[in-house]
């Protein structure tokens, strides 16, 4: 019954985040989770503040990893923003920049919580169609009437654009605020944090959660003028003041702080993607050009829902979207080297199965 419940309640679609499914033997490759563990750096500071401060509260402002941070990104502590994951940074992000009245624009096809933040806070929104191989229409984001945010690069779809069409998006709004949304920008090339000291109307935001392998921590920030931080930190101190806890901002700072095995981390997902795409592609896939810690792939003579059960039924799990455009797409994250051979190795299998369909 929805007797008790606020307009707000009332309206929310909640958001549906992929299969968790932690059996030991399944390989999972649905939820663009790192395969690698975190680095031991980030284990050693969790345990080094467990024991003598979980009995305190964490510092609100959590100015140190601020200041980690601002240092790799040539800006200062002041034009970084933190949150308990970038989801949740995405939700202020709603509340501090977007108005009811306004329409916003992102593409059509997209990260599913954009629709879902929009509807909660009654900010009208654009779906700017995608083209027919799924890139985005640059110039269809100038002069958007109340904002923009943008993948970068998109999901599902894995597609990156390149900085020069992000700035043209960014300058072509300068009355309304341009929110980058990099989940998986360390897999790709250039990020628009370079664009920030030019642009006060351009957010980016980041996360641990897939090059810094802490998804279990959720840790995401944002970086853009000091006016914009201020904002997303009247939005956090009005609604929770510790939004990280203690553990998240020891793990997360030690992420930071251990570079060499980030890189190293970052490029073996980037060789194992480029080996899975050709591999795909041997198989007949059709594979996305992907800059992400996933692939998006079809096939002309399976359809995507079939494989996606197939898959499941011999213990690898992928993510399957019904989404129209894309009902007949698999997206796929980029595992081990070990877990993409299982993967050809399976499809192999399951695509000599005739009977099975």
């Amino acid at each position: 019954m929805t007797k008790f419940w606020s307009s707000m309640a009332k309206r929310a679609e909640p958001y549906v985040p992929g299969l968790q499914l932690n059996e030991p033997d399944m390989i999972k490759l649905n939820t663009n989770e790192n395969p690698y563990a975190p680095s031991p750096k980030v284990w050693e500071a969790i345990q080094t503040e467990a024991a003598p401060n979980l009995r305190l509260y964490p510092s609100p402002t959590g100015d140190e990893f601020r200041s980690t941070i601002a240092s790799r990104y040539g800006l200062s502590a002041d034009e970084v923003f933190i949150g308990n994951g970038s989801d949740e940074v995405l939700a202020f992000s709603f509340m501090a920049f977007f108005e009811p009245g306004k329409p916003i624009r992102y593409p059509s096809i997209t990260y599913s919580f954009y629709p879902v933040y929009a509807t909660l806070f009654d900010i009208p929104f654009e779906e700017v169609p995608v083209h027919k191989d799924f890139s985005v229409p640059v110039e269809a984001f100038y002069h958007s009437a109340g904002g923009v945010i943008l993948p970068n690069p998109n999901a599902p779809t894995s597609l990156y654009l390149e900085l020069e069409q992000i700035e043209a998006i960014v300058e072509k709004n300068p009355h309304q605020v341009v929110i980058i949304d990099e989940a998986y920008i360390d897999f790709a090339t250039e990020s628009a944090t370079t664009l920030i000291h030019k642009y006060d109307n351009l957010l980016v935001i980041q996360t641990t959660s897939k090059s810094r392998s802490l998804a279990g921590l959720r840790v995401g920030y944002a970086l853009g003028s000091k006016s914009l931080i201020n904002a997303l930190i009247r939005m956090k101190d009005s609604f929770n003041s510790y939004t990280i806890d203690r553990l998240a901002l020891a793990g997360a700072q030690a992420a930071f702080e251990d570079e060499a095995y980030f890189i190293e981390v970052t490029e073996k997902i980037i060789a194992t993607r480029e080996n899975a795409i050709a591999k795909m592609n041997a198989l007949n896939f059709h594979v996305l050009p992907s800059k992400a810690n996933f692939i998006f792939v079809s096939h002309p003579d399976f359809k995507a829902d079939f494989l996606y059960t197939a898959l499941r039924k011999v213990g690898i799990l992928t993510r399957h979207f019904k989404q129209d455009l894309i009902h007949n797409y698999l997206r796929i994250t980029v595992g081990t080297e070990e877990d993409m051979d299982q993967l050809i190795e399976k499809l192999q299998h399951i695509m000599k199965l005739d009977d099975l369909m």
